[in-house]
């Protein structure tokens, strides 16, 4: 029984967790930036997030990639790993299911205005403890940790979103670049506070140390969660042995 549970929690583990699909699709815009084809980064940038990508500069395409790998580091892998710390496999899988509504239906148009919003809170309340734990790991794993917490405590509070403003404040911060600012989304041109605004612009350089710093975060995430869940287990155990030595006795 244990090795099946151990073999279903990892199969639900390889479902719902993109790190790896993330830092591939990262890696294939800054590659093309490298090269000079904004055609190639262009096409490949809707593979990475839902912006308009058609009328972006290079410089815009890099910051792109960065904030989004800020976000979906939260998103698509620590807050699955603290749900799956939480509740197992129905954690994890649960997990990412409110993800996935709120990413087809949660942004507002009018088809979908009532229910998407439903679906919009529902995925902040359920990334809230996934988010401030990437900010924490991003500042304590990123090569300027005071600049992280600075840019988290500054910044955090003012993004749209309550859990991508602290994860892509503490990013930018950490690799020492401003995010934020003017964007094109879902037919819509958002204005975004601008992050860490006495930084430098993004680079396409940076694409790559966002990647980097999103693996050192997935793999701390992985080892918090695993540790809090074997915790978990070992207080559990004691008191379920003394519950079945109770009812023996009483027997």
């Amino acid at each position: 029984a244990r090795a099946a549970d151990t073999a279903l929690t990892a199969a639900a583990t390889w479902a719902v967790l993109g790190g790896t699909s993330l830092g591939r699709e990262a890696r294939a815009v800054g590659g093309a930036l490298a090269a000079g084809d904004l055609v190639a980064a262009r096409e490949r940038l809707p593979h990475l997030c839902g912006r308009d990508p058609r009328a972006l500069t290079g410089q815009q395409l890099a910051r792109a990639v960065v904030e989004s790998v800020a976000e979906n580091t939260s998103d698509a892998v620590v807050g699955a790993l603290v749900w799956g710390a939480v509740g197992g496999v129905p954690g994890l899988v649960g997990f990412r299911a409110v993800n996935t509504l709120d990413a087809m239906v949660g942004h507002r148009s009018p088809r979908h205005l009532r229910f998407g919003w439903a679906a919009a809170r529902l995925d902040d309340v359920a990334g809230w403890p996934g988010a401030r734990l990437t900010a924490l790991l991003a500042t304590l794993a990123g090569p300027d940790p005071r600049g992280a917490w600075r840019a988290w405590r500054r910044d955090g509070g003012r993004h749209p979103s309550p859990n991508a403003g602290p994860v892509e404040a503490a990013f930018a911060g950490a690799l020492g670049v401003r995010l934020g600012g003017t964007l094109a989304y879902g037919g819509r041109v958002e204005h975004r506070p601008v992050l860490n605004g006495r930084a430098r612009p993004v680079e396409t350089a940076d694409v790559e140390r966002a990647v980097r710093l999103s693996r050192r975060v997935a793999a701390l995430a992985l080892a918090v969660s695993v540790g809090a869940r074997a915790a978990a287990g070992a207080v559990r155990g004691p008191g379920r042995a003394a519950g079945a030595r109770g009812e023996g006795a009483g027997r």
